[in-house]
């Protein structure tokens, strides 16, 4: 107990209680504003209109009128679509071609052309579906109105042209907002970089100082001192969900006090191998470099940017030892999706053996060297006797 009130201590006096709320609200607060107005609704697209009729004027307005796209500029003649493109004021070039109102009059097929920029993929969002339902609609509406020239109700038409019709409903993030993942991703990124150096300069920072067994050799004089960063951890998260909660429209579904309990399983499993990562070296400088192996993993290849489906299966598996990964699993589970605690008992129970093998390794290494000294010992005594 007495190395827990040491370390509480040392902490409250020390600059991680500062960089532990401000470092991850300053990244809720920045990122957070910076995509909260993040989906493109409305993708800039050109128009090249080698028409010049009343059928590709009203086509052009259809165009506009969609939620996704925006025409910025109609061109009657043929450009190099590369050259439209190539200053980022539009997205995506759409070719209507000549004789569309006349092969339309006629009942031919035309094709149109759409060609899209995908140097940057989120620029395109929602513009594939959208050009879809512009020109789906326009089939049915055409081939419609010919079947009610010959004769046929309206309802008849539809169902010999269209006879399914999908409707689709996004959940969670129907708007396809970043907060939700990226901004996410950033503060909880932000927080495991602090904890984890933090964390990992106990050992260390007691060793210069002489203080390392001072309380005693057993582990648990070790083990107890991640606690206090463990439980800023966790109420540094929470306040930060909080503010992109209220600022950047983050969806958080989850009770608070039923989120705490397994926020603080991730942050404790986190500062105890931040701890174990730590301990070996030589001083606090070198800790930084060694959470670089759970930082850069965590980033990459536990669902910040990418679902972790998308990885192969060797790194789907890999990401199992991060906690980072169950925290992201949890968060989606519990705090987007609305799942009761007793849903994800496979997330918790592994971040409790997260806990488990830390401390072990932890255990085996504080065993290790307390018995140093007194090998240390026993050798002089054995030369000054011979």
């Amino acid at each position: 107990m007495k190395s827990l009130i040491d370390e509480w201590k040392y902490v409250t006096g020390s600059k991680y209680l500062r960089l532990i709320f401000i470092g991850p609200l300053i990244a809720a607060l920045f990122f957070g504003l910076m995509f909260s107005k993040n989906q493109i609704s409305e993708s800039h697209v050109v128009v090249i209109d080698e028409d010049h009729s009343s059928y590709s004027r009203q086509l052009i307005s259809k165009i506009n009128g969609s939620p996704y796209m925006k025409v910025t500029n109609v061109y009657a003649s043929p450009l190099d679509p590369e050259t439209l493109l190539a200053n980022e004021q539009a997205v995506a070039v759409i070719m209507l071609p000549k004789e569309l109102e006349l092969r339309q009059q006629q009942g031919l097929s035309t094709n149109l052309g759409i060609l899209m920029d995908n140097t940057m993929p989120s620029g395109l969002t929602g513009i594939r579906t959208a050009i879809q339902e512009v020109i789906q609609t326009e089939n049915m509406t055409l081939s419609m109105t010919r079947l009610v020239q010959k004769g046929m109700d309206a309802e008849t038409s539809k169902g010999i042209i269209s006879p399914l019709s999908l409707q689709q409903r996004m959940l969670f993030n129907p708007t396809t907002s970043y907060v939700g993942f990226m901004v996410l991703g950033f503060v909880n990124i932000v927080t495991l970089m602090i904890t984890t150096s933090a964390a990992g300069s106990i050992v260390p920072r007691l060793r210069q100082e002489g203080k390392l067994f001072a309380n005693g050799k057993s582990p648990w004089q070790i083990w107890v001192r991640s606690l206090p960063y463990a439980v800023l951890t966790t109420i540094s998260l929470l306040l930060c969900y909080g503010l992109l909660k209220q600022m950047g429209g983050m969806r958080f579904v989850a009770e608070p006090y039923l989120f705490i309990l397994p926020l603080f399983v991730y942050a404790f499993a986190l500062s105890l191998m931040g701890l174990l990562i730590g301990y070996t070296a030589k001083d606090v400088s070198k800790v930084n470099l060694r959470t670089n192996f759970v930082l850069y993993p965590s980033f990459l290849a536990t669902g910040i940017q990418l679902s972790p489906l998308a990885f192969p299966e060797f790194f789907q598996i890999s990401a199992w030892a991060l906690p980072m990964n169950w925290l992201n699993r949890l968060i989606r589970g519990m705090a987007f999706r609305n799942g009761a605690l007793t849903a994800y008992s496979q997330e918790l129970g592994a971040l409790l053996i997260i806990i488990g093998v830390a401390s072990l390794f932890i255990g085996l290494l504080v065993l290790r060297e307390a018995k140093k000294p007194e090998v240390q010992l026993s050798t002089s005594v054995s030369a000054s006797v011979n």
